[in-house]
């Protein structure tokens, strides 16, 4: 059995991501509260809720920013939960932040390129590549999935804010990820940026997972199958974009309906 089919047969039942009764406290406070949530590989899901319901939290006790207090984590089968964020960037977990990530000065391709090598095993070489350098060419194809190649060679900190937030994506991209946890990649978006978002993340090759946490609704619900909803640390309701919108629980807690 190889390495990777026997990741999948351990535990998790073939679960991408799939975290067990996960609390973190911050002293008194309990920012999550006995999370129980499975991620199938490839499946593209939404996390919502007010401001201060965990998402947060949940996204840092995932990449081992800041490990559960208690709980598990496993990632493809294999338990995580103690793992620094470096390991779980080799297994094949990446991050968006809501502050970009950034180097303003250099160029587009350069930040995507310096992110490929940050990722590969051969690291940082000395010596300037060259133009058919592998990890330049997938640096190249990356710019191309999030459509940047005609602001490939311009510095970051001239592009728009909507060219900088899909530069990040480019950046999760890097190294093969299995699986990408999208920070509010639609804050600050305009509309004709959101619409270019949206086609960005439905255009993602299937096998790659993701959760994306959003304020935008419209945006959330057109790029997932599945959405988690949360409040006050803990999960208040599951099920597919059509089902929570239409919810009168949701409705009354987040949309701000019910209140006629």
């Amino acid at each position: 059995m190889d390495s990777v089919a026997h990741r999948l047969s351990v535990g998790g039942a073939g679960a991408a991501l799939e975290l067990r009764g996960v609390t973190r406290l911050f002293g008194a406070l309990a920012a999550l509260t006995d999370v129980t949530l499975t991620v199938r590989p490839g499946e593209r899901r939404a996390v919502l809720g007010s401001n201060g319901a965990g998402k947060t939290t949940l996204f840092n006790c995932i990449t081992g920013d800041f490990p559960p207090t208690s709980g598990t984590i496993r990632f493809f089968g294999e338990d995580v939960t103690h793992f620094p964020p470096f390991e779980r960037i080799r297994r094949g977990l990446r991050r968006t932040y809501q502050i970009s990530a950034l180097f303003p000065g250099l160029t587009v391709l350069d930040n995507v390129y310096l992110a490929c090598c940050g990722v590969s095993p051969r690291r940082f070489s000395p010596f300037r590549p060259r133009s058919n350098d592998a990890l330049v060419q997938a640096a190249e194809d990356l710019v191309e999935a999030v459509h940047l190649a005609a602001v490939r060679g311009r510095r970051v900190a001239e592009l728009a804010h909507g060219q900088q937030r899909q530069l990040e994506i480019a950046l999760a991209l890097a190294g093969a990820p299995r699986f990408i946890l999208f920070d509010e990649p639609a804050a600050g978006l305009s509309p004709t940026e959101r619409r270019e978002l949206v086609d960005i993340l439905t255009t993602l090759p299937s096998h790659i997972g993701y959760i994306i946490i959003e304020h935008d609704m419209d945006v959330a619900l057109r790029v997932v199958e599945s959405v988690t909803m949360m409040h006050n640390g803990r999960i208040f309701k599951e099920g597919p974009p059509a089902d929570i919108e239409s919810d009168p629980e949701v409705q009354e807690l987040y949309l701000g309906g019910g209140h006629g």
